[in-house]
């Protein structure tokens, strides 16, 4: 029987300054491959879990952090040791946790590609996920 209790994530960055922890109830994920997040991770996607803001706690430095965009919506990484791991997007409501910096794994894997319109020309995808040119509907 279930206490009803969240079951948290760990997740932090590769240098250790800075940790977070995330309930493992991802609303959605996706493998996105558009410009932006080949850029941002330096692959040819980006997996990510999708989970409200008030799911997510960072746990450690909050000093160390570095934002990348605007006030609102903003790439996350640290700023000691570059490693990205986090987007706040949708006017700040929501976080796409990058599944590369979690150190437990989510109960939900990524589903679909996304922005395949835009993705590496020399990457071909060979899963049966479903693919869709931007947004799914």
């Amino acid at each position: 029987m279930s206490s009803g209790a969240p079951r948290w994530l760990s997740g932090g960055c590769n240098c250790g300054a800075v940790t977070y922890r995330v309930t493992d109830a991802f609303e959605y994920a996706q493998n996105c491959h558009c410009s932006g997040c080949r850029k941002a991770t330096g692959s040819a996607f980006k997996p990510f879990g999708g989970i409200v803001h008030d799911q997510f706690e960072l746990l450690t430095g909050g000093d160390a952090l570095l934002l990348v965009g605007d006030a609102v919506d903003h790439d996350v990484r640290c700023g000691r040791c570059g490693a990205y791991l986090y987007s706040v997007v949708r006017d700040g409501t929501y976080i796409h946790v990058a599944l590369g910096s979690l150190d437990d794994a989510p109960t939900r894997r990524p589903d679909s590609h996304i922005f395949v319109g835009s993705k590496a020309p020399w990457y071909d995808i060979t899963d049966d996920l479903p693919q869709f040119e931007a947004f799914p509907p």
